[in-house]
């Protein structure tokens, strides 16, 4: 269903989602982690057992200038743009006879990147309810010097566990979803069923829309950054919460639909719930093709994951290189 189909979020649905869903001390005072802490020690041995090919995807895009911050967006500017890559020295220096102090023939280089620029998780300083952000943290905690509350860095043994993947177009027959289809509870439970997998406690559930490959096979990523997307109906959150699970990440640029279901005025409703009041962590601008066509000739739509962030201390993201081994 399209999401300007469905019942318009009003900031009542919010509320009342944030008083049903709230995690807040559930892991104590102090977490910083929220529902990574259900991904045991015991989850991460079974996931290893997944391993049957030894064949390893990646499921990140390159880092360069052909990246999605390079489509018109809809999107108001945030700031993030393409990654910058210059050298400091390169081969042609060492030809020509350029040395560094020590004498040395090398090449060297500088990246400069923002942190949710292509592939990437949200941190749990990402987004705020009002003036708080995951676990009752006061937004201030979030400064011009970084998060003092809820950093990347706090992650940096986490993210590694029993990956699932839900390939909804190729269940429903499509080579992407429409821009705009609202992804229900009702549709992740049928490809559960229909893929003959299980989501539960301390799974990274990964969901495939195909708009990325919409954008691949246009040859633009106009319209993809903050554009009309397929994504998470407002009612999944619940049902995320049921599961347990450590985290969940789309194709996408932002994982709800949008248009929003929300009422004018509210964006992104969806981001308000899962990341401070859930303490569930999302990534965003998967690339989940190759490990969809994988799935499916095996039948096995479960994995070993593995995808830390850098330790980047106080960042609210993380630029990564999700691997799914099978």
């Amino acid at each position: 269903m399209h999401s300007t189909d469905r019942p318009r979020i009003d900031r009542r649905d919010i509320d009342k989602a944030a008083e049903d869903l709230k995690n807040w001390g559930k892991w104590g005072e102090d977490d910083q982690l929220g529902t990574l802490n259900y991904t045991s020690a015991e989850d991460i041995i079974r996931a290893a057992t997944l391993v049957r090919q030894g064949k390893v995807i990646s499921l990140g895009l390159n880092f360069d200038n052909n990246g999605p911050q390079a489509g018109r967006s809809k999107f108001p500017p945030v700031g993030r743009f393409n990654p910058i890559h210059t050298m400091l020295r390169t081969g042609t220096d060492a030809y020509s006879g350029v040395l560094d102090k020590r004498g040395m023939r090398s090449a060297d280089d500088i990246v400069i990147i923002p942190s949710q620029c292509a592939t990437h998780w949200d941190g749990l300083a990402h987004i705020f309810f009002d003036n708080h952000m995951w676990n009752g943290y006061d937004c201030r905690e979030v400064s011009s010097f970084g998060a003092a509350r809820n950093g990347i860095e706090q992650t940096k043994e986490k993210f590694v566990g029993r990956g699932v993947l839900l390939d909804l177009p190729r269940y429903l027959g499509l080579d992407w979803l429409p821009e705009g289809f609202a992804i229900t509870t009702e549709l992740l439970d049928s490809c559960c069923e229909a893929q003959g997998v299980k989501v539960g406690t301390g799974d990274f559930l990964l969901i495939r829309t195909g708009q990325m490959e919409e954008k691949f096979a246009a040859g633009s990523w106009d319209g993809y950054n903050g554009g009309d997307a397929p994504g998470m109906a407002f009612e999944t959150l619940y049902w995320l919460q049921d599961k347990q699970v450590a985290a969940v990440a789309m194709d996408t640029w932002g994982c709800e639909v949008r248009p929003n279901e929300s009422v004018e005025g509210i964006s992104q409703p969806w981001h308000w719930i899962c990341i401070p009041i859930m303490g569930l962590t999302m990534g965003e601008i998967f690339k989940l093709d190759v490990l969809g066509e994988e799935c499916a000739k095996t039948g096995a739509y479960d994995f070993l994951f593995v995808a830390p962030a850098l330790p980047v201390t106080g960042a609210v993201g993380s630029p990564i290189n999700p691997l799914a081994i099978l």
